[in-house]
C-alpha cells in the first residue's frame, strides 16, 4: 500500500518550483523588457490590452486585466485592459453560432483596434481558439504577445513577442505566468 509522505511532497514541489523560477529568470529578462516597453507605448498611445486564455489561463487573463483596470499596488489612473473570457453571453453565442474555436477571434474582430495589444496565455500554445485569435489580431495590426511553456506550440510565428516558460510541467508554467503577469502590471504601473 502506498503511503503519502507530506514532507517529501512539500520538498519536491518547492524544488520543482525553484527550478522553474531559476530557469525563467535566466531566460527571459530581455524578452520581458521588450514586452513591457511595447505595452507602455500602446497605453501611452491610447490603446488597450486584451487578454485571453482557457481554463486556468482564463482566470489569469481576468486577474491581470483587473489588476490593470483597478490597481496593482498603487492608486493611479486605470490602465485600459479587458479579459475576453468574462462575457458569458458573448462566449456562449459565439460558441453556439460560430464554434468554440472562434470565441476570442470574434471579440478581437469586434473590439480590437490597430495599435492594441493582444496577450494570449496558453501553457501548451496549441489551443485552436488561441491560434485563431492571434491570426485575427495580426490581420488588424494588433501587437501580439504570447505567454506559453514547453516549445510555445503554434504561437511563436503568430506573436510579436513570446515569453515561453522553460518547463514542461503545466503547474510550473502557470506559476511563472502569474509571476510574469504581476511583474507586467507592476512595471506598467511604475512606468506610466
Amino acid at each position: 500500500m502506498f503511503e503519502f509522505n507530506t514532507e517529501k511532497y512539500w520538498q519536491s514541489e518547492m524544488l520543482s518550483h525553484e527550478d522553474s523560477f531559476q530557469k525563467t529568470r535566466e531566460a527571459m529578462q530581455d524578452d520581458f523588457a521588450k514586452v513591457l516597453d511595447t505595452c507602455v507605448k500602446a497605453i501611452k498611445s491610447g490603446n488597450k490590452i486584451m487578454l485571453f486564455g482557457n481554463g486556468g489561463s482564463a482566470s489569469d487573463a481576468q486577474h491581470l486585466a483587473t489588476e490593470l483596470t483597478v490597481r496593482f499596488i498603487d492608486t493611479r489612473k486605470p490602465i485600459a485592459a479587458i479579459a475576453l473570457t468574462t462575457d458569458t453571453s458573448a462566449l456562449t453565442a459565439i460558441g453556439n453560432d460560430f464554434g468554440f474555436d472562434h470565441i476570442f477571434s470574434r471579440q478581437i474582430e469586434a473590439i480590437g483596434n490597430k495599435g492594441d495589444i493582444a496577450i494570449a496565455i496558453s501553457t501548451s500554445g496549441k489551443s485552436p481558439n488561441i491560434i485563431k485569435a492571434l491570426e485575427m489580431a495580426r490581420t488588424q495590426n494588433i501587437t501580439t504577445i504570447g505567454l506559453s511553456g514547453r516549445d510555445g506550440g503554434g504561437m511563436p510565428p503568430l506573436c510579436d513577442h513570446m515569453l515561453i516558460v522553460p518547463s514542461n510541467i503545466t503547474a510550473r508554467i502557470q506559476e511563472m505566468h502569474i509571476l510574469l503577469g504581476h511583474m507586467l502590471c507592476g512595471g506598467l504601473e511604475q512606468k506610466l
